[in-house]
């Protein structure tokens, strides 16, 4: 194995410095946007006004998940091959509550207490959907509309499937029932915590996706967590712009032989 280059050694000390950066002390000190008295951002990025929308199964009127949890932790694997069986709107429904469901929002709609925890409840996320095989949705990229827990329909097009699952260096997405797409709205972090927002909203990112693999154990599917994308491919296809809004973590969905 080729040793590292000093360029490759310094570029991991730096990346390591980030994964220890937290001066919690000085940020008690820090003017934040929050301090200044300054608006947060909203808690949901808003539906496009023409966007078709789709409503989801409540969770009230949920009667799938029920497997006990001690089960579904022990069970739990990266599931990479699917079968051609479709999941549900109710499946799907449980999925998306599992993993960004709000419960109340509070403290005059600054903040949202979700079915995941987020530093400060800030929830910094959306939830895009590639579905390939859902029962009585058509096959396109969705939005999950969290406040309302709504679908809203933003593009069917020819070959955006195999699209994505080449920024996804190929990596099950065609084979896949739904890919889980979440991208990070920065500044709703920032508000709060400024500079040291970066790192616990990474951490925020592996409590969202742990909550898929788990639910997805209690329907009897699988999930397959994606690190590996290519960012630019990936935002353009989701119309985001790479800044204010980029791609997070990638998750593919589906049945299990």
């Amino acid at each position: 194995m080729r040793p590292a280059s000093k360029r490759q050694e310094s570029d991991m000390r730096e990346l390591r410095a980030f994964l220890k950066s937290g001066d919690w002390a000085a940020w008690d000190e820090t003017v934040t946007d929050q301090r200044r008295g300054l608006p947060p951002p909203p808690l949901e990025k808003p539906a496009p006004p023409d966007a078709p929308r789709v409503a989801l199964v409540p969770p009230e009127r949920f009667s799938v998940g029920a497997m006990p949890l001690l089960q579904a932790i022990g069970q739990r694997r990266s599931r990479r091959k699917y079968t051609d069986d479709a999941l549900s709107l109710e499946e799907l429904s449980f999925l998306l509550w599992a993993t960004q469901g709000v419960q109340r929002v509070i403290n005059e709609g600054r903040n949202s207490l979700r079915t995941v925890p987020s530093a400060g409840a800030r929830h910094p996320f959306e939830t895009y959907l590639l579905v390939n095989r859902v029962v009585g949705l058509a096959p396109a990229l969705y939005r999950y509309l969290p406040l309302e827990h709504e679908l809203c329909l933003l593009k069917a097009e020819e070959g955006l499937a195999a699209a994505v699952d080449a920024a996804c260096q190929e990596q099950y997405v065609l084979n896949s029932a739904v890919t889980f797409i979440w991208t990070v709205l920065p500044a709703r972090g920032e508000w709060r915590y400024a500079t040291l927002a970066h790192r616990v909203m990474l951490m925020d990112a592996g409590h969202v996706c742990q909550n898929l693999y788990l639910a997805c154990e209690a329907l009897g599917a699988g999930a397959c967590a994606i690190g590996a994308y290519d960012q630019a491919r990936l935002d353009a296809l989701l119309g985001v712009d790479g800044e204010e809004e980029f791609t997070i973590y990638v998750a593919t969905v589906g049945r299990v032989p």
